[in-house]
Formats: structure tokens, sequence, C-alpha cells
């Protein structure tokens, strides 16, 4: 089942050459593939393309002399850094345009991206969304969601705990073992649970390190991994707010629900359970990081929450937006919002949830999911 991504890299490309970043099997070289046009496709996953342009990187520029002026795509480029040199001096001297892809940026890091600066524009893959799906299915069935996550190999399989197995040990395999990133696996797969635990909580390093029996400074170095990797992101806190002091604790999210699941055993989810609440959470924060992302909103992402324990679940540019899990919305899910509100910074506060009797209370609006994600993805709100 083919799904029309509404991430719209031609017409980035129509002004810049693309960066192109997102995990394994979000669905980066199919999209390529089946969406663009007069292209070169250059994998370096194939050993005759990595031999050749590993042994002598300036052979770059007689396949960009002989392919005239087709897009370059050079997929997996994290494996080959120091083309990025060439890259960046084939952009200058003879305005080549690129599509640069990768699923990690750590050896990117290291090596000098940043040369691309205003040269290459970054774009991120996803998942499949909210938007994706509905345009696909008409339908959306969020406890699939919840339980499963929506890499497309697992949406669309009828065993997808088998493909999130296959996910994962590849993970562990090619970005982890390949690249040697980290030298203890067993130790790291225990920190991989520990910090799936504790997805969306307070990162607290010491309490992790307790539990994965690991060092404390390792488990940071361990949390820049998975950022680098692209399995999560980090959720920094708001602290500009004035009438009640912040915590400046930031939170971590993993990229795919699914993932998540797999990595911490719980599975499948009681629809009651915290966990599920929790899961529900994460759902929204990771679609409004695409949406953000797919519709170059330029928006920081954070939470807020009070010394004094009020929080928001994300602040989205203007909009203050606290997510319930709840069925029935009721005056005590809006004490975190009230709070915001007198910092008198967000022009709209939203409570998100799965009641379906939308209202506004107190000057607060409250949306059933479905509806709300609809109104960004179309460009509403």
């Amino acid at each position: 089942m083919q799904y029309e991504r509404n991430l719209n890299l031609p017409k980035l490309l129509e002004h810049k050459s693309v960066l192109l970043l997102g995990p394994r099997s979000t669905g980066k070289s199919f999209y390529i593939n089946h969406q663009l046009k007069n292209i070169h496709y250059i994998n370096l996953l194939k050993a005759n393309e990595f031999l050749l342009l590993s042994n002598d990187p300036e052979e770059l520029e007689n396949i960009v002399k002989f392919q005239g002026s087709k897009l370059i795509v050079i997929d997996e480029i994290q494996k080959l850094p120091e083309l990025l040199d060439v890259v960046h001096r084939l952009i200058e001297e003879l305005g080549t345009k690129f599509l640069l892809t990768g699923s990690s940026a750590r050896k990117l890091k290291s090596s000098g991206v940043n040369l691309l600066a205003g040269r290459a524009w970054p774009a991120k893959m996803f998942p499949l969304n909210y938007f994706e799906i509905m345009e696909k299915e008409k339908i959306f069935d969020l406890n699939k969601m919840i339980q499963y996550g929506a890499l497309p190999q697992v949406w669309t399989s009828s065993m997808p705990n088998e493909e999130l197995d296959s996910y994962f040990q590849t993970y562990i395999d090619l970005e982890i073992k390949a690249e040697g990133i980290i030298r203890k696996i067993p130790s790291f797969s225990r920190f991989l649970k520990t910090a799936a635990l504790s997805s969306g909580e307070l990162l607290n390093y010491e309490n992790i390190s307790s539990d994965a029996q690991t060092p404390a400074s390792t488990v940071r170095e361990h949390y820049t991994v998975l950022e680098d990797t692209l399995i999560g992101f980090n959720l920094d806190s708001w602290t500009d707010s004035k009438k009640r002091k912040a915590i400046k604790t930031s939170k971590f999210y993993f990229f795919d629900i699914g993932i998540l699941n797999f990595i911490s055993g719980i599975t499948p989810l009681s629809e009651n359970s915290a966990e599920w609440g929790n899961r529900f959470e994460h759902f929204l924060i990771n679609e409004f990081h695409c949406i953000n992302s797919y519709q170059r909103r330029k928006n920081t992402l954070n939470y807020w929450r009070s010394t004094a324990g009020h929080e928001v679940d994300l602040l989205f540019g203007d909009y203050a937006i606290e997510i319930k899990s709840t069925k029935n919305v009721s005056a005590k899910h809006l004490k975190g919002l009230k709070a915001i509100r007198e910092e008198n910074i967000f022009k709209k506060l939203i409570l998100v949830s799965r009641d379906k009797n939308e209202r506004t209370v107190d000057g607060i609006d409250c949306y059933y999911f479905e509806n709300l994600l609809h109104k960004f993805w179309s460009k509403e709100l």
C-alpha cells in the first residue's frame, strides 16, 4: 500500500540542495524513487559505489559532469562524510543540485556538515503521520498507532511485532555495532530499555544511571547517541515564565511509539493504563514535531512545568497545548493552561483529548484530537 507523503521535497529542491535526514525505514528511498524525476541515484550501501567514492571522493565530479543537469542523490551520506567537501565545492563551482540523505547525523556532525550551511537546506523524514494515513485510509486507528507506531513497514504489516523486532536488530547492527559507536552493546541495551521506560518524563540521569547500572556520564553520552542516530529527540523546558519559576530539565521522546513499546517491553497496552495515556501524549508531540518540519513552520517546541507542579505538555509557537487521553474533559484538566495564561505570552490555549464534545471553557478551546490535527495539517491553525 503506497501512502502519499506530505513532505514537499520538489519545492525545496527548486531553490537549494537538500540534506534529508530520517531514521531507517521511514521511507526516504521509496519517496525519492517514486516522487522525484530526472535524478541520478548514488547508494552508498552498494559496495561498488562506496568503493569508487571512498577510494577517490573527487570521482564524484566526473559522475556529476557525465549526468549533466540531473539532480544528484547520494543516499546514506553518513557512510562517507568526506564527500561533503566535494559536494560543497561542486555546488559552488558547477551549481550542481544535490539531495543528500542519511539515517544518522553522528558522523556528519563530527565531519564538518556545517560546511554546507546555507548551501543545502535541512529536511527530515518521519514515520507515517495522521494526515498521510487519513488521506489513504479515510479512517484513523488510534489504538493501532498507540500499540505499533507508524513506520510504513510496520503499519502495513500483518505481523507488526515481527517487523518491530527486525527493525530494532537492524538499528543495533547497522547504526550501533557497524559504526563502532558503542563498544559494550549489553550495557547500551540496558540503557535503551531504561530510557524507553522513562520516555516523556523529566530526564534524571542519576536515576537512569542506577536503573541501567551505567555511569551517569555514560548515560548522557548514550542519549546523545540516540539523538544523533535519530531514534529520539529532546523536548526542552520553557523557562521564560515570570509569574512562576520553571523547571529547567528536558524530556526525551522516541521518534516512534511502536519502537518505544518494543524496547520497553510494554505490549500490548491497556487503554485504561498510565502507559496508554503516556503514548497518546507521545503520539501528539510526534505529530507536532512532524508538522513543524514538513510545513517549515520553524517553531520552537517546548513544554512548561513550574516548580509548584503546574504543567503544559507542549508549547508550539503561539499555542499552549495540554494533552489528555480522557474522553471526558473537566475543570481539573485545565489547571496548567490557566496557570500559563497569566504569563500573557501565548495567543491560544488548547486542550486536546479524546472528548468529542468540543467547546470553549473559560477561554480555553477543547478539541477532539482528530479535529485539531486536521486543522493544523490543513493550516487552518
